[in-house]
Protein backbone atom coordinates (compact mmCIF):
# COMPACT_ATOMS: atom_id res chain seq x y z
CA UNK A 1 0.00 0.00 0.00
CA UNK A 2 1.18 3.20 -0.88
CA UNK A 3 2.42 5.34 2.46
CA UNK A 4 1.14 8.85 0.79
CA UNK A 5 -2.43 7.72 1.48
CA UNK A 6 -1.35 7.04 5.61
CA UNK A 7 0.34 10.30 5.24
CA UNK A 8 -2.03 12.42 3.98
CA UNK A 9 -4.79 10.83 6.38
CA UNK A 10 -2.52 11.80 9.28
CA UNK A 11 -2.82 15.96 8.58
CA UNK A 12 -6.20 15.45 7.36
CA UNK A 13 -7.10 14.16 11.16
CA UNK A 14 -4.67 16.62 12.80
CA UNK A 15 -7.43 19.20 14.27
CA UNK A 16 -4.35 21.70 14.36
CA UNK A 17 -3.92 23.82 10.73
CA UNK A 18 -1.25 22.65 8.74
CA UNK A 19 0.50 24.51 6.16
CA UNK A 20 3.39 23.13 4.41
CA UNK A 21 5.60 25.09 2.51
CA UNK A 22 8.71 24.59 0.28
CA UNK A 23 12.01 26.39 0.38
CA UNK A 24 10.99 28.98 -1.96
CA UNK A 25 8.15 29.65 0.82
CA UNK A 26 5.49 28.14 -1.60
CA UNK A 27 2.56 26.35 -0.05
CA UNK A 28 2.30 23.27 -1.12
CA UNK A 29 -0.44 21.91 1.13
CA UNK A 30 -2.79 23.09 3.47
CA UNK A 31 -4.96 20.49 5.19
CA UNK A 32 -8.67 21.06 6.25
CA UNK A 33 -8.28 22.76 9.38
CA UNK A 34 -5.15 25.15 7.82
CA UNK A 35 -8.05 25.91 5.45
CA UNK A 36 -10.78 26.67 7.69
CA UNK A 37 -8.27 28.67 9.92
CA UNK A 38 -6.93 30.76 6.50
CA UNK A 39 -10.01 31.49 5.03
CA UNK A 40 -10.01 34.95 5.54
CA UNK A 41 -6.59 35.37 3.71
CA UNK A 42 -8.08 33.10 0.91
CA UNK A 43 -8.06 29.47 2.60
CA UNK A 44 -7.37 27.15 -0.44
CA UNK A 45 -6.81 29.60 -2.47
CA UNK A 46 -2.85 30.38 -1.08
CA UNK A 47 -1.96 26.70 -2.07
CA UNK A 48 1.25 27.78 -4.93
CA UNK A 49 1.30 31.14 -3.67
CA UNK A 50 4.25 32.53 -0.99
CA UNK A 51 3.53 31.99 2.35
CA UNK A 52 5.76 35.37 2.90
CA UNK A 53 2.66 37.40 1.07
CA UNK A 54 0.73 36.47 4.58
CA UNK A 55 3.64 38.05 6.38
CA UNK A 56 4.88 41.19 7.76
CA UNK A 57 8.92 42.48 7.09
CA UNK A 58 9.78 41.31 10.39
CA UNK A 59 8.30 37.64 10.75
CA UNK A 60 9.22 37.12 6.99
CA UNK A 61 13.12 37.71 8.63
CA UNK A 62 12.40 35.33 11.24
CA UNK A 63 11.61 32.85 9.23
CA UNK A 64 14.73 33.38 6.66
CA UNK A 65 16.68 33.02 9.91
CA UNK A 66 14.97 29.40 10.76
CA UNK A 67 15.58 28.25 7.46
CA UNK A 68 18.79 29.10 7.17
CA UNK A 69 19.51 27.31 10.77
CA UNK A 70 17.56 24.55 9.63
CA UNK A 71 20.02 24.44 7.05
CA UNK A 72 23.19 24.48 9.26
CA UNK A 73 22.32 20.69 10.60
CA UNK A 74 20.39 18.22 10.28
CA UNK A 75 19.71 17.68 13.68
CA UNK A 76 18.12 21.44 13.95
CA UNK A 77 14.35 20.70 13.35
CA UNK A 78 12.44 22.63 14.97
CA UNK A 79 12.02 26.23 16.23
CA UNK A 80 10.04 27.15 19.14
CA UNK A 81 8.11 30.59 17.37
CA UNK A 82 5.42 31.46 20.09
CA UNK A 83 2.95 30.87 23.00
CA UNK A 84 -0.49 32.13 22.03
CA UNK A 85 -2.69 32.88 25.38
CA UNK A 86 -5.88 33.31 23.74
CA UNK A 87 -5.93 29.29 22.14
CA UNK A 88 -3.73 28.23 24.47
CA UNK A 89 -1.15 26.53 22.29
CA UNK A 90 2.62 27.03 21.78
CA UNK A 91 3.70 27.22 18.12
CA UNK A 92 6.62 25.90 16.55
CA UNK A 93 8.15 26.29 12.60
CA UNK A 94 9.49 22.92 11.95
CA UNK A 95 11.79 21.46 9.14
CA UNK A 96 10.82 19.36 6.38
CA UNK A 97 13.54 17.04 5.23
CA UNK A 98 13.74 14.05 2.52
CA UNK A 99 15.02 10.66 3.10
CA UNK A 100 18.85 11.77 2.67
CA UNK A 101 18.28 14.49 5.71
CA UNK A 102 18.00 17.31 3.10
CA UNK A 103 15.70 20.34 3.92
CA UNK A 104 12.96 20.88 1.45
CA UNK A 105 10.74 23.00 3.38
CA UNK A 106 8.73 23.67 6.87
CA UNK A 107 5.64 23.97 8.37
CA UNK A 108 4.10 25.65 11.54
CA UNK A 109 2.96 22.97 14.35
CA UNK A 110 0.58 24.15 16.58
CA UNK A 111 0.83 21.89 19.93
CA UNK A 112 -3.00 22.89 22.12
CA UNK A 113 -2.24 22.55 25.99
CA UNK A 114 -6.07 22.12 26.36
CA UNK A 115 -7.25 19.26 28.54
CA UNK A 116 -9.28 16.55 26.82
CA UNK A 117 -12.84 17.21 27.90
CA UNK A 118 -14.30 14.11 26.40
CA UNK A 119 -14.22 10.49 28.20
CA UNK A 120 -11.94 8.60 27.58
CA UNK A 121 -13.35 5.98 24.51
CA UNK A 122 -16.14 7.86 24.34
CA UNK A 123 -17.85 5.58 21.67
CA UNK A 124 -18.14 3.19 24.21
CA UNK A 125 -21.68 3.25 26.83
CA UNK A 126 -20.90 4.40 30.31
CA UNK A 127 -20.83 2.05 32.74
Amino acid sequence: MNIDIFLRSVIEQDSAPVVLCDLRHTVVYMNSAAEQRYSYAGGAELIGKSLMNCHNAHSRGLIEKCIAWFEEDVTHNSVYESYNPDENKDVYIVALRDADGKLIGYYEKHEYRNKETDRTYGFMPEK
